[in-house]
C-alpha cells in the first residue's frame, strides 16, 4: 500500500454489561479473543504502527497483548470516543492516513477496509432494516457525507435513514487533528463524538465518503453476552464456508465447532458435533467421527477416528484407526495400519506400523514397535509416586489381556505375555513369560454372610 497507514484501535471500554471480571475484548470468539480478531485483521494491513487505546482493566489487555509490537496509550477519565482518539494523536505520523478501529467488533472483513482504504478519507457503513440505536449517515445529494447523527440526537427524520455508521473512519493525520481540536460535547451524552468530525469535513469541503460493507453482520458490536454468541455464531458459519469450499464434507456443518486453525487436504470429513481447536494439519481423506475433539494434531492420509474420541497434541502417520471413546493425550505418535480402540488412553507413546491396542487399556511414556498386539486391560505402570519411567516394546510382541507392565521395563522382540501377568523385569525375545500364582481351590472357604 503506497500511503503510510496507521491504525487506532479504541479499546477502553468497561464493558459492564458483559457482567464479568474479565475485560469485555477479552472474552473467547472462536479459541482467540474478540480484540486479537481485530488486531490480526489490523495487522494484516501491514501499517506503520498500531496504537492501542486502553482504560478500565487496561492491565489485563496489557498483560494479554504482550509480545505485540504495539503503541499503549491510556484513556483516562474517558470522555467518548473523540476523546480515545484525541489521546493517540501525539503518536501518529503527521503524512500518514489514520484508520480508527473498535476493539469490539470482531468480524471486520479485510476486503471491506482495503476499499475503505483506496479513497483519500472514508467512513465504512452498513444498511440496516432495523438501524435502531446506530448513528445515521446524512448525505448531500453528490452523495458525499455531511455528518453522523447518533440516534439520541437524530430527529424523526434522520432516524428514517437505513444507513448506518460502523465507527470506522479513515482520515488524513493533519485533518484529524485540526478537526478534533473542534469538537464539543453539546450532545445528548455529553461527550466528545468522533463521529462530529464527520460534518466538519463537510464544512471544509472535505466530505467523506460512505463505503458500505458487503454484509453488515460484519460491523456487528458486542456489548453482552448474547452479542457474543451472535458472533460466534457468525464467526463460525463463515469459518465452516471456508472449509467447505476448500472441499471438507460436513454432513451437519452448523454442529461442527471451529476453534483455532485448519491446514487440510481433500476428501476430508468432519461428522456431527466434532470440535476442532488449535493448530490442526488434516491430510487427504482424514475423517473425524460425530463428537470428537481434536486439539493441536497432525493426521496423516486416511487416517480414520470414531466417534467420540479425544486427540491432542497426536501426530499420525498414515491410514490408522482410532476410537470410539479413545483419549490420545500430548506427545502420542501412531504408525499407519495402527489401531487405538475403544477406551484406550495413550500419553507419550509411540505406537509402530500394524500393532494394535484395540480396547481398555492405558498407555503411557511407552515405546510399542511393528504388528504387536496388547491386550485389553493392559497397564503401562509408568509413575512410582515420584517419577515417571518409560515401557519399550519391541516389534512383534504379544501382550495377553489384563498384564501390568511395571516400567522401566523392555519387552524383547516377539516375546509373548501370558494373559494377567505382572512384569517388573526386562522380558527375553521370543520366550513367553507370564507371572500368576498357582492356581488352588479353597474347600474351607464360606462366602460371606450379611450381618
Amino acid at each position: 500500500m503506497p500511503d503510510k497507514l496507521n491504525i487506532i484501535i479504541l479499546a477502553a471500554g468497561k464493558g459492564t454489561r458483559m457482567k464479568s471480571t474479565t475485560l469485555k475484548v477479552l472474552h473467547p470468539l472462536a479459541e482467540s479473543t474478540i480484540i486479537e480478531h481485530v488486531l490480526q485483521t489490523a495487522k494484516s494491513l501491514s501499517p506503520e504502527k498500531i496504537i492501542m487505546v486502553f482504560g478500565h482493566q487496561g492491565e489485563q489487555l496489557q498483560k494479554h497483548l504482550y509480545n505485540e509490537e504495539l503503541i499503549w496509550v491510556e484513556q483516562k477519565n474517558p470522555n467518548g470516543t473523540g476523546h480515545a482518539v484525541q489521546m493517540a494523536l501525539p503518536f501518529i505520523d503527521t503524512d500518514a492516513k489514520v484508520l480508527v478501529l473498535v476493539g469490539d467488533a470482531p468480524l471486520i472483513d479485510k476486503t471491506d477496509l482495503l476499499n475503505l482504504l483506496q479513497h483519500p478519507q472514508a467512513v465504512l457503513t452498513a444498511i440496516m432494516d432495523k438501524p435502531f440505536g446506530y448513528g445515521r449517515i446524512i448525505k448531500n445529494q453528490q452523495g458525499l457525507v455531511e455528518a453522523i447523527i447518533e440516534e439520541k440526537d437524530a430527529s424523526d427524520e434522520q432516524r428514517q435513514v437505513d444507513e448506518i455508521n460502523s465507527g470506522i473512519i479513515m482520515v488524513q493525520a493533519n485533518d484529524l487533528k485540526q478537526w478534533l481540536q473542534k469538537i464539543n460535547t453539546n450532545n445528548a451524552q455529553g461527550e466528545l463524538y468522533l463521529t462530529d468530525i464527520l460534518a466538519l469535513a463537510h464544512t471544509d469541503g472535505k466530505s467523506l465518503n460512505a463505503v458500505n460493507v458487503a454484509d453488515c453482520r460484519s460491523i456487528q458490536g458486542i456489548n453482552d453476552r448474547m452479542q457474543l454468541a451472535e458472533c460466534e455464531s457468525i464467526k463460525q458459519q463463515q469459518l465452516r464456508k471456508e472449509l467447505m469450499l476448500q472441499g471438507v464434507y460436513m454432513p451437519v456443518p452448523n454442529t461442527v465447532q471451529i476453534r483455532g486453525n485448519i491446514n487440510c487436504g481433500q476428501d476430508i470429513t468432519i461428522d456431527t458435533g466434532v470440535i476442532i481447536e488449535g493448530e490442526n494439519t488434516l491430510a487427504d481423506g482424514v475423517s473425524i467421527g460425530a463428537y470428537s475433539v481434536i486439539k493441536n494434531c497432525t493426521l496423516g492420509v486416511g487416517t480414520r477416528i470414531a466417534p467420540h474420541s479425544m486427540l491432542e497434541d497426536v501426530v499420525t502417520q498414515g491410514d490408522c484407526d482410532i476410537g470410539p471413546f479413545a483419549r490420545l493425550r500430548p506427545g502420542t505418535k501412531i504408525a499407519a495400519k495402527a489401531k487405538v480402540g475403544n477406551f484406550v488412553e495413550t500419553k507419550k507413546t509411540t505406537i509402530g506400523h500394524n500393532s494394535k491396542a484395540s480396547h481398555l487399556t492405558y498407555l503411557g511414556d511407552c515405546e510399542i514397535g511393528d504388528d504387536c498386539n496388547i491386550g485389553a486391560g493392559t497397564i503401562t505402570c509408568n509413575y512410582d509416586g515420584v517419577n515417571k519411567f518409560k515401557t519399550v516394546i519391541e516389534n512383534e510382541v504379544f501382550v495377553g489381556s489384563d498384564s501390568q507392565l511395571i516400567a522401566p521395563v523392555t519387552i524383547g522382540k516377539g516375546a509373548t505375555i501370558g494373559a494377567g501377568s505382572t512384569i517388573t523385569k526386562d522380558v527375553e525375545a521370543d520366550k513367553l513369560t507370564l507371572s500368576r500364582a498357582k492356581q488352588r481351590t479353597i474347600a474351607s472357604w464360606h462366602k460371606p454372610v450379611k450381618k
